[in-house]
């Protein structure tokens, strides 16, 4: 595994944005495991999370494109901070955009928030996690209404890996397809496993035989086939 990536999930377990217990996602799904980058929230934490995110969008995607969408309200940071790293490291000065959860009717009105979309340009669409792609089918129409600019993919920060609603294939696999554009993550759960099972990390061991017990039976249920 790549150095960066062990990093990455080093620093969600030390800014307790990943954790294991009993949660329900956005989707419903009782899991043994959460990704909640609401726990992101110093500036130096937000600094080093755009960094990750840079870096993947470069490797991924370069840099060849006009504005970071993230969608409201944990979106907004994500966009802020990443569009901030892209000019620090690579040069690269994109706007960043967000959509409103009510259109502001004056001052700067509309429904976004940040740089303007339109006709031509190239969107890439940033988000914290997908589990079964509910809110990118809210999301992306709304871009889409904004001059029917070109969403040419989406980063997000961990693939749970698990299958989209009504689907054997994983949820990024499904948007990728559905919405006919490129998908990817910083790490994916695999990765996640990988790094932490029965090893010690600050004193203790993160995911145990009983954790990975309960990740193996929700892979079962709700892991993605393709």
């Amino acid at each position: 595994m790549e150095s960066y990536k062990e990093d990455f999930i080093h620093f969600m377990i030390d800014c307790e944005v990943l954790k294991f217990g009993d949660f329900v996602t956005k989707s419903g799904r009782n899991t043994p495991f959460f990704v909640n980058t609401g726990f992101y929230r110093t500036g130096s934490q937000l600094r080093r999370l755009g960094k990750f995110y840079a870096s993947a969008i470069n490797k991924e995607f370069g840099t060849d494109f006009d504005v970071l969408f993230g969608p409201a309200y944990k979106g907004i940071p994500l966009s802020v901070a990443t569009s901030i790293a892209l000019s620090e490291d690579y040069d690269a000065d994109v706007r960043y955009c967000s959509d409103r959860k009510e259109a502001k009717d004056h001052g700067e009105k509309g429904s976004f928030l940040g740089g303007p979309m339109g006709e031509g340009d190239k969107v890439l669409m940033i988000e914290d996690v997908t589990t079964a792609g509910t809110s990118i089918h809210q999301t992306y129409p709304l871009i889409k209404s904004s001059g029917d600019p070109d969403v040419i993919g989406l980063i997000v920060s961990v693939d749970r890996q698990e299958r989209a609603a009504d689907s054997e294939k994983s949820a990024l696999k499904e948007i990728s397809e559905e919405f006919n554009m490129k998908t990817c993550a910083i790490v994916t759960m695999s990765e996640v496993v990988e790094c932490l099972y029965n090893k010690e990390y600050n004193g203790r061991v993160v995911i145990n035989d009983e954790i990975m017990s309960r990740i193996d039976a929700y892979y079962k249920e709700y892991g993605a086939k393709a």
